[in-house]
C-alpha cells in the first residue's frame, strides 16, 4: 500500500477513535461522592452508551467504508442542530454554541468523509492495478 492510501486508510481510524475518546471523557462526570460505588459505576456505564454505539459504528466503518463514512455523516450532520439549539439554550451564545458542535459533532462529519474518500481512493487504486 502506497503512502498516500495508507494515510487516507489510517486517517479517519485515528480521528474516529480520538474523538470517541473526548466524548467518552463526559462520562467521568457520573462520580459523586454523595453515590455509592455501585451507583457510580452504573452513572458511568450509562454514560458510556453513546461511546459504545460509536465504537461499534467504527468497527462497521472499518469493514465497510463507504457505509460507515455515510452513517457518520449522518450523524454528524444530523445532531449538530439539535446539540446547538440544546446548548444555545443552556448558555445563550452563538460563539460558545458552535465551538461545541465544532468539538462534539462536526469531527464525526469530518470522519464519515474521511471513510468515504478513503473507500474511493482504495478502490480506484484496486481497479488501476486490476488494468
Amino acid at each position: 500500500m502506497k503512502t498516500n492510501l495508507k494515510f487516507w486508510y489510517w486517517t479517519p481510524r485515528l480521528l474516529c477513535i480520538l474523538a470517541i475518546l473526548f466524548i467518552s471523557l463526559f462520562a467521568l462526570d457520573a462520580f459523586s461522592p454523595e453515590l455509592s460505588f455501585w451507583q457510580q459505576i452504573g452513572g458511568f456505564l450509562m454514560h458510556l452508551i453513546p461511546s459504545f454505539i460509536l465504537i461499534a459504528l467504527l468497527i462497521l466503518a472499518w469493514k465497510k467504508e463507504l457505509i460507515g463514512g455515510i452513517v457518520f455523516l449522518i450523524i454528524g450532520l444530523s445532531l449538530s442542530p439539535i446539540v446547538f439549539s440544546h446548548n444555545y439554550r443552556m448558555n445563550h451564545s452563538i460563539f460558545m454554541s458552535l465551538g461545541i458542535i465544532f468539538s462534539i459533532t462536526i469531527p464525526f462529519a469530518v470522519v464519515g468523509i474521511l471513510f468515504m474518500i478513503s473507500h474511493f481512493k482504495r478502490k480506484k487504486a484496486r481497479n488501476n492495478q486490476q488494468v
